[in-house]
C-alpha cells in the first residue's frame, strides 16, 4: 500500500483545499478556524479533511480523496491518523449513507438526531431540510 505524508495544513495554505474541493466536491468551504489534515502522494495533494468547531465540539467535515486516488487506501490511511491525533468523545459527523460504514470502521458510530448535541442537532436539521440525505454519528474510542 502506498504510504500517505499526513500534515496539519497551515491556513496560509487553503488556498490550495479551495482548489481541490472547487475541482471535486463544490460544497466544501476551507476556513481558517477548522483543523485541517490533508494527505500527499507524490508529492501531490490526495486526501482532505477538516474538523469545524461548533462550541466544545467539533464536525468532522468535507471529507474528500480526490477522485484519481480513490480506492487506494487513502482515506482509511488519513482516518487512521485523525484517530490517533484528533478525534476524541467529543467529535460528530454527518455521514452520507454511502460512507456510513466507511466511518464505522473508524470507530463513528450511527446515533438518532436527536442524541446529537443541541448545536450540532440545529446544522444537521438544517441540511437535511435544505435536501440532504446524511446520518449522525458519534466518536467512540476503540
Amino acid at each position: 500500500m502506498r504510504q500517505l505524508r499526513i500534515e496539519t495544513l497551515d491556513p496560509i495554505k487553503l488556498p490550495l483545499i479551495s482548489r481541490l474541493y472547487k475541482a471535486h466536491y463544490p460544497a466544501g468551504k476551507a476556513k481558517s478556524n477548522e483543523l485541517t489534515i490533508v494527505g500527499y502522494l507524490e508529492q501531490q495533494l490526495t486526501t482532505v479533511v477538516r474538523f469545524r468547531p461548533i462550541e466544545q465540539y467539533q464536525l468532522l467535515t468535507g471529507m474528500l480523496v480526490a477522485p484519481e486516488w480513490r480506492q487506494l487506501g487513502l482515506g482509511h490511511q488519513l482516518l487512521d491518523h485523525c484517530q490517533n491525533t484528533v478525534c476524541n468523545e467529543l467529535t460528530y459527523c454527518f455521514a452520507y449513507p454511502h460512507l456510513e460504514s466507511f466511518y464505522q470502521h473508524h470507530g463513528f458510530m450511527t446515533i438518532a438526531p436527536d442524541e446529537l448535541p443541541n448545536s450540532l442537532k440545529q446544522l444537521y436539521a438544517r441540511y437535511t431540510g435544505s435536501g440532504k440525505s446524511l446520518i449522525p454519528m458519534h466518536y467512540q474510542h476503540k
